[in-house]
């Protein structure tokens, strides 16, 4: 087998053909197997530090999930690579399933449009013949029936007749009303919904569809802006980042980065100037409630990672698109349903970027200004859910800011509504379009290792006026700071109105300056949590999306917010329930989930391609440096950014203007 460079590292392809090959020796008789995941099972965090120190290799194992083919058995492996044997397969409970993959969602599509009962449908719509119908697959969900077999909910669209010949013309603006329900043991339609199209919970059957006027997004269809100037970015000297095997350093950052296939892009052993900061990121879970209380869309809950996978939906990133300036491509290997290796080709690009300033002072006395501009490291990755988009970054700054970006795009879910009628459960936004209120509510792990210490604290910060005093405060302006620390696992929140601020701090390490412990604040926007009933599914599902702030103790395999199976999930699995716990944090190996996201109520402007809506969690050094870390970085200049000077030209054309305006004013008064 090809080597492994680091205990950290993703399987190789080899590892990878091997677990395969283990299962299926595990059956006394040949089965045919559907493989829904093959993924580094992780050392302990004792193991990885006995190999730095002493180079003990650690036992390399991989964690695998798979059915047996048309059927509803369902297991969870462990393989030891380096003994070649399988050391635990067990069925995983009824109730929970495993995610979606590429092909399976193909087939799905191809079997529902081939349905018999789907072909009767499609003929009530009377369609011209050049249009084209379209399937969506969606996560079946959940509700109170009690179906615990896998399944989908099918949503129809059609393709407009005179754009049908383009099979990337937009089927979003054309849904239909029909929704055949698909089971994945017998792999076929087992029935056929309907959506309601009017204001209540009444649904009709299917009949001749009304044809619309087509709304694309692709360039070939739309009239495009002639005005735009090419922006050319260039790095003469290339780009100042190292990319070595796993490890990537830049600007006194270290860090390794792997792939797989559900979280796509993690994190370990972030440092930086040499100082531990966080064993282990990454984007852990993301939930989609939409908010439509009518059956079948009540069901709609994607959670994008869980139920299908970062790493499996990755795209294949290209120069001058998805990514700007000198950029380094890195491949992501995933298992394929048979449990052969996959490469995600450039699932991940990394490139610099300049970010406006980073500081400045001008000294007004000698009007000197010294000024330096913020360079910042992206590592990012774009992953395509069926109809959204979601664009994942890392993003490191030169004063030891860490930052993790999502960008939201793509295109709205939609659902057919009748000419005239409104809902207050989503926006009509375009002819017979009806878009859906929804929340996009994410989770970001955070392992930290402050200062080179794994045990730490989660403290809080707020401020609050001084008492009006004649001795303290006699002028009533005064107001202080107060730290709390976390003593309990639990979910927490942020109050505006406190200006309070999470801090992950070490246990011992002190700022030499000040006495205070080193520690790395989280700058995280504020959301709405989760709107749902405690007492829905939607609610019991989403773990972690009713606290800004979870913190529980560390515990192997705890690595996912939503639990580690949410498709058709109907309990609380996840992060809820390991804070529950009620352990002591306090100077502890603690995780930190932080949750983020938006509140999407649609727009005319969302459609038919949404502009990226974005949102951002800062991790800030606080009192961790003695002074500005940044204050070392080389001041910017004429000579290395080679900016252009336009204002003569702009002048001149001002000027001209100015003249043709005169010279037509001279005109009507001498008229």
């Amino acid at each position: 087998m090809a080597t492994f460079q680091h205990p950290l590292s993703a399987l190789t392809a080899d590892e990878i053909l091997l677990c395969s090959k283990l299962i299926r020796a595990n059956f006394e008789s040949p089965q045919s197997l559907r493989f829904k995941g093959i993924s580094l099972q992780e050392p302990s965090k004792e193991d990885v530090s006995l190999f730095e120190l002493s180079g003990v290799v650690p036992a390399r194992r991989a964690w695998i999930n798979y059915y047996i083919a048309g059927t509803r058995f369902f297991y969870e492996s462990i393989a030891n690579l380096g003994e070649r044997g399988v050391e635990s397969n067990v069925m995983v409970p009824a109730g929970l399933h495993g995610p979606t993959d590429d092909n399976e969602i193909l087939q799905v599509e191809k079997l529902t449009l081939a349905d018999p009962g789907v072909q009767e449908e499609i003929k009530k719509l009377e369609l011209p013949p050049s249009a084209v119908v379209v399937c969506d697959p969606w996560i079946w969900g959940a509700d109170a029936a009690d179906e615990d077999e896998r399944k989908y909910q099918c949503y129809m669209y059609m393709r407009a007749a005179r754009n049908s010949g383009h099979l990337d013309s937009n089927h979003y603006a054309h849904p239909l009303s029909f929704s055949p329900v698909f089971d994945t043991v017998t792999m076929r339609v087992t029935r056929i919904e309907h959506v309601p199209t009017g204001g209540d919970f009444e649904t009709k059957p299917t009949g001749p569809a009304r044809i619309t006027e087509p709304n694309e997004y692709i360039p070939e269809l739309n009239d495009l802006r002639i005005d735009l100037k090419p922006l050319v970015i260039t790095q003469p000297q290339g780009a100042s980042f190292i990319h070595e095997g796993d490890v990537l350093k830049w600007q006194k950052w270290s860090f390794r980065l792997t792939f797989n296939y559900r979280e796509g892009m993690v994190l370990h052993q972030v440092s930086y100037d040499g100082r531990p900061l966080f064993y282990r990121i990454s984007l852990s879970d993301m939930s989609v409630p939409y908010g439509d209380p009518r059956p079948p869309v009540h069901k709609k809950q994607a959670f994008d990672l869980g139920d299908t996978g970062a790493g499996i939906m990755a795209n294949n990133l290209k120069l001058g698109c998805d990514c700007l300036g000198a950029i380094a491509y890195v491949d992501g290997l995933i298992a394929d349903e048979e449990g052969r290796p996959l490469k995600k080709q450039n699932a991940v690009c990394i490139h610099e970027q300049d970010a406006g300033l980073l500081w400045k002072h001008t000294n007004y006395r000698t009007q000197r200004a010294a000024l330096v501009r913020k360079r910042e490291l992206v590592v990012q990755s774009i992953i395509t859910v069926s109809n959204y988009e979601y664009i994942l970054a890392f993003i490191f700054d030169q004063a030891g800011e860490l930052a993790y970006e999502v960008r939201a795009t793509g295109i709205l879910s939609t659902q057919p509504i009748d000419p005239g009628v409104s809902v207050p459960w989503g926006t009509v936004v375009h002819d017979g379009v009806l878009a859906a209120y929804h929340q996009h509510i994410l989770s970001l792990r955070i392992d930290p290792e402050m200062d080179g210490e794994h045990r730490n604290s989660l403290v809080y910060e707020e401020t609050a006026p001084m008492p009006l005093s004649p001795e303290t405060n006699p002028h009533g302006n005064g107001y202080v700071s107060r730290r709390q620390v976390v003593k309990t696992s639990g979910g927490y929140d942020l109050n505006s109105k406190q200006n309070r601020v999470y801090m992950i701090e070490s246990s011992s390490k002190v700022n030499p300056v000040n006495g205070q412990k080193t520690a790395y604040k989280i700058h995280v926007p504020a959301f709405q949590p989760l709107l749902a009933q405690d007492d829905s599914f939607h609610y019991k599902r989403a773990d972690f999306a009713d606290h800004s702030i979870y913190v529980t103790r560390f515990r192997e395999n705890e690595l996912f917010a939503g639990g580690q199976y949410t498709n058709q999930n109907k309990q609380t699995t996840g992060v809820r329930k390991w804070s529950a716990r009620k352990d002591s944090v306090q100077d502890e190996d603690i995780v930190v989930w932080v949750q983020f996201g938006l509140q999407h109520v649609p727009r005319c402007e969302d459609f038919p391609v949404m502009p990226a809506e974005i949102i951002k969690v800062a991790l800030k050094p606080v009192n961790f440096f003695t002074r500005n870390p940044a204050v070392d970085v080389p001041p910017s200049s004429q000579e290395s950014n080679q900016s252009t000077l336009i204002r003569a030209r702009r002048m001149q054309a001002e000027l001209s203007h100015a003249r043709v305006g005169a010279e037509a004013v001279m005109s009507w008064t001498r008229f």
